[in-house]
């Protein structure tokens, strides 16, 4: 796996990297952060990366002043410039420490991936992405927001684990958690949790299925923590519901 690392002071570049790299696609490790050139140094003296972010302006020690001495003690790390100036002077310089790309912010997801590979190839030039490339499914988060909607009310009493849907998709947890949010009204977890409740109610009106069988059929192993669950949920236990019910009836 190759190493990556972010050095930048200003946490949304730092969060738009992580959340539009193809991390997994390239075979890479999630980047580990540093704020400042000097911080940069000290974190690749102790982890060796392979492709360094690089902002230019930033307290402590610029860009210029990390590229001209990390050049130096580490010239097989690859360095990506990602700059809020279109500036001659500051791309003169990355070129002249040895930079193989200089990205203007606001990070563009195409334009990012595209000069992971260009330092990939640069390091390995036999690489080869092509068969990652025909297996990746590429679709919009949009479209993977509404996918994993469908799948989860057709199996909501499987084991769904998001880290599934990150991995086939290429996008973050953190990412497609907020994107299924702000479209659903629900964290993925939450929606999941819903289905069921709103499933067992219906069970257990039903006075022949059994509590430990209900529990079972919506995916709790254990009994009692499908009991936790619905009275955290609805505030009443599974029992006290069904008896309040059938007193209805």
């Amino acid at each position: 796996m190759y190493r990556a690392l972010i050095i930048d002071d200003e946490k949304p570049v730092q969060i738009a990297i992580q959340k539009l790299g193809h991390w997994k696609y390239y075979h890479m490790e999630p980047p580990q952060l540093a704020v400042n050139g000097k911080d940069g140094l000290s974190a690749m003296r102790e982890f060796h990366p392979d492709i360094v972010f690089v902002d230019m302006n930033m307290p402590v020690m610029d860009g210029a002043s990390f590229l001209m001495k990390a050049s130096q003690e580490f010239p097989d790390s690859q360095y990506i410039v990602v700059s809020g100036y279109d500036q001659f002077s500051y791309a003169q310089q990355a070129i002249r420490y040895g930079a193989c790309e200089y990205l203007l912010k606001p990070v563009v997801e195409e334009e990012l991936n595209a000069a992971i590979e260009k330092a990939l190839l640069r390091i390995d030039p036999e690489a080869s992405f092509q068969q990652a490339k025909d297996t990746r499914e590429e679709i919009s988060p949009e479209e993977a927001v509404r996918i994993i909607k469908e799948y989860i009310d057709s199996n909501y009493c499987q084991n769904i684990k998001i880290t599934m849907f990150a991995e086939k998709y290429f996008f973050s947890i953190e990412y497609l958690t907020k994107l299924f949010r702000n479209k659903y009204g629900f964290t993925i977890y939450e929606y999941v949790l819903k289905l069921r409740m709103e499933r067992a109610k219906e069970l257990l009106e039903d006075e022949n299925n059994k509590i430990i069988d209900i529990a079972e059929r919506l995916g709790y192993a254990d009994n009692h923590y499908f009991s936790k669950a619905f009275r955290t949920y609805y505030n009443i236990s599974p029992s006290q519901y069904r008896k309040e019910f059938l007193e209805k009836k």
